[in-house]
């Protein structure tokens, strides 16, 4: 069992990493925080509209052995769902079936979100454990994987995955490069060449 933590940074901030920063000179910046503001260790409203706005993340685990591993998921916009004020979920779709976060999530539960909105230059940091839910009556819980899938969405989900927050850091923007999504690229388009038809027009009619 692992002892209760000073400061929820000090699931990120071990003693190792804490010598670094007295070594180089952050240590008491990072002091301030954690007397201040500190990390959240629950949901707030801010991250919970940040949240539905994602329509990917990153998810990494590790094994038993502590070898890591990331692996990119994507959704609908909004398809990580808030459950309540220390728990997060998103239906899990059909992959390449090598089932390796879940195996590493079998060996060792501790989990971590990278939640980024590069549009915007956002991010979050998210620590906590994990597991997953299958669909079987029996063991799983069905109603809980249809209540979060998106039936507009193509990919049919195959379990679910329910993360519960130990504490989450926000990020600053530096070096985040901004990245648009087609889609939204696609409108955007649209509408400054409906606004060029309608100066087009506009100049048409007063030179007529």
């Amino acid at each position: 069992m692992q002892p209760p933590r000073a400061t929820p940074s000090d699931i990120a901030f071990t003693p190792t990493v804490k010598d670094l920063q007295r070594r180089h000179g952050s240590r008491s910046a990072y002091e301030a925080m954690e007397r201040t503001r500190g990390w959240s260790t629950t949901i707030t409203p801010e991250l919970a509209a940040f949240i539905a706005d994602l329509d990917m993340f990153y998810l990494a685990t590790a094994n038993a052995e502590g070898q890591p591993y990331i692996q990119y998921r994507g959704g609908p916009r909004g398809f990580l769902k808030v459950l309540d004020d220390r728990t997060l979920a998103f239906a899990d779709f059909a992959g390449n079936r090598q089932f390796l976060s879940w195996g590493n999530l079998e060996e060792n539960p501790r989990a971590f979100l990278f939640l980024i909105d590069y549009s915007n230059r956002r991010r979050v940091k998210a620590w906590g454990t994990a597991r997953f839910v299958t669909d079987d009556p029996r063991s799983g819980d069905p109603e809980l994987i249809e209540r979060l899938h998106d039936a507009s969405y193509r990919a049919k989900p195959e379990r679910a995955l329910l993360f519960s927050v130990e504490a989450f850091d926000v990020n600053c923007p530096q070096h985040i490069h901004p990245r648009v999504l087609a889609s939204d690229a696609v409108a955007r388009i649209a509408e400054l060449e409906a606004q060029v038809r309608e100066l087009t027009e506009q100049l048409a009619t007063r030179d007529a």
